[in-house]
């Protein structure tokens, strides 16, 4: 994970101090190149130079980085039009891209140009490739972001097409992103020129890059196919596409990372999409991975070490379990393919962390084929940074995209769960917010014998289901006991409490979070009173204490010869 030593400065930089540097600095001028020279220097990607002491203190530090910065907006007192491209000199790109003929190709899903512009009136320059002569819902869709407003988000229709990005009688500072929403197998979109008309020395300059980068590889999941889509029912569109809305994005935003994303809809390790069980070979990702694009132009190689990264996200399966279907053999060739991608993704990135996933839309079949090719790789190469989780099935509940694809709730859950992942193979503290914290919690029960109380269980992994048939049910209610242990609690953490039951009609039933070690220490308690049907439960508290070894009790006992089932316990973690 790269360090940025810089931005912890800046933070006790005090305004006297910026003051003096940009009189410092006022009476030279500095480009774009040299601002990012310097930033590489302090980050330790090149030698410092003397020129790059800015202040003349005879010390290369953040303080020359901001009097350089304090240059750009240093006024010329006379309005004149800047035309850049879209290059690294000016813009941050986000994804791969591929330039061409001065116009930046932004060509997988959630590829962008982000910059900082610093003008009284701002607009950039588009271009279409051949999908414009698609219809609509079949043509590059993207948007344009100011100041993270959406002010646009349209597909591109025309080859050329400007968009005014903001335009007043006073000068603004504000931060543009350029994005790509559908995937690249759809088309591109380009980025001709970006015009400011601006009194500042440099107006355009590329946004900072952040200390953390994700690579995601995958299929339509990843594309975050259909996220839009009215139901299960409608099919593809370009238009109901949004990486903004997919889980790598989201977990991108969550973590403050940088990405870059590698995703074609139906494509796999082995096999592509099919419905016959025939395997579909053209429609493979390890072919194309080391590619910018798969197509024409973008069939060009990219360039890893330009910008590397920190961790790496291959989600891929799901296509190929159409062709594996049960058979073992064809299950044992998806995992020989799998070894062999994972030394190409080590290849091109040698230091990253790599987490394998699959199962948002099933395939959990392939899932022990895909930990046992995580596990040959590791062991035969002796990397430990690889590791592999199953991601949970989509609930219906929760909505569905088009052609069954994960809705943005799915998509959002999906983004908790893995931004936590990153977090435990980053060693760094996770703020579990989204997540179920009780997940993996284990039922068990007790009963007073003392008094004679007893019951049998039966635990249903189908829907998550315990059942309870109680026999002597003894004296008080917690002489028979459920309890789900054991699971995390953080002090001043929200949490919201969630299960169905079914129990006798106006039966109560206590429930107690608390410490499985103290008993008398209590974060949470609540009644749940039967109506004889499966009900729904719902709480909300906030932990008071912090609690490694928590469990959930609900008292049973009290009454002899009855039944409780209890139903999809969840305990998220929300704030």
């Amino acid at each position: 994970m790269k360090k940025t030593h810089t931005a912890i400065l800046t933070f006790v930089i005090t305004l006297t101090n910026i003051a003096s540097l940009s009189t410092a600095s006022a009476a030279q001028q500095y480009t774009a190149d040299d601002l990012k020279a310097l930033a590489g220097s302090l980050h330790g990607n090149a030698e410092m130079t003397q020129e790059q002491d800015i202040n003349k203190d005879k010390v290369i530090d953040v303080f020359d980085l901001i009097a350089m910065r304090s240059s750009f907006s240093a006024s010329s007192g006379q309005f004149t039009e800047t035309i850049v491209h879209a290059t690294s000199n000016y813009t941050k790109l986000i994804g791969r891209n591929y330039i061409s003929d001065g116009i930046t190709w932004l060509v997988q899903s959630g590829s962008a140009a982000e910059f900082n512009v610093t003008a009284r009136s701002a607009e950039i320059e588009l271009a279409g490739d051949s999908s414009v002569n698609n219809n609509k819902d079949h043509q590059s869709r993207f948007a344009v972001l100011v100041d993270d407003e959406v002010v646009i988000d349209d597909t591109m229709s025309t080859k050329s097409r400007k968009i005014e990005l903001f335009s007043g009688d006073s000068t603004r500072t504000a931060r543009v992103k350029v994005i790509h929403l559908s995937e690249a197998n759809n088309g591109a979109v380009g980025i001709k020129s970006i015009t400011a008309n601006s009194n500042t020395a440099v107006p355009i300059t590329p946004t900072a890059k952040k200390d953390l980068k994700i690579e995601f590889i995958g299929d339509s999941i990843t594309c975050a196919y259909g996220v839009e889509g009215a139901n299960q029912n409608e099919n593809f569109k370009t238009t109901t596409e949004n990486f903004m809305k997919s889980y790598a994005y989201l977990t991108a935003e969550k973590l403050n990372a940088d990405y870059s994303a590698v995703c074609y809809s139906g494509y796999g390790i082995v096999s592509g999409y099919t419905g016959s069980g025939v395997k579909n070979a053209d429609s493979l990702v390890p072919p194309v991975y080391e590619n910018i694009g798969h197509f024409g132009d973008y069939a060009k190689p990219w360039d890893f070490s330009a910008d590397k990264n920190d961790v790496v996200v291959i989600n891929l399966g799901t296509n190929d379990s159409g062709y594996t279907g049960t058979d073992t053999k064809k299950m044992a060739e998806y995992q020989s393919e799998y070894v062999k991608f994972l030394g190409t993704v080590r290849k091109c990135n040698p230091d990253a962390y790599i987490i394998c996933t699959v199962g948002t839309m099933g395939a959990e079949s392939l899932y022990p084929y895909l930990e046992n090719a995580v596990k040959e790789f590791s062991e035969a190469n002796k990397d430990s940074k690889i590791s592999c989780y199953l991601s949970a099935v989509q609930n219906q509940a929760d909505g569905l995209g088009s052609d069954w694809h994960p809705s943005p709730i799915t998509q959002q859950k999906s983004a908790y769960t893995l931004a936590d992942k990153i977090c435990q193979v980053l060693g760094i503290e996770s703020d579990q917010v989204g997540l179920d914290v009780a997940k993996d919690a284990v039922y068990s029960f007790t009963a007073n014998e003392s008094v004679g109380a007893g019951a049998s269980v039966f635990y249903s992994e189908y829907d998550k289901s315990y059942w309870v048939s109680v026999g002597n049910g003894g004296e008080k209610s917690d002489d028979v006991s459920v309890i789900l242990s054991y699971f995390e609690l953080r002090k001043g953490g929200k949490y919201h409490l969630s299960f169905n039951c079914t129990a006798d009609k106006d039966k109560e039933l206590p429930l107690t979070i608390r410490s499985s070690s103290d008993k008398s220490k209590i974060f949470y308690s609540g009644v749940f009173i039967g109506t004889g049907d499966k009900t729904p439960f719902e709480a909300d508290f906030t932990s008071e204490g912090s609690e490694k070894n928590a469990e959930f009790v609900v008292d049973v006992g009290g009454k002899n010869y009855y039944s409780v089932v209890l139903y999809g316990v969840s305990l998220e973690k929300t704030a």
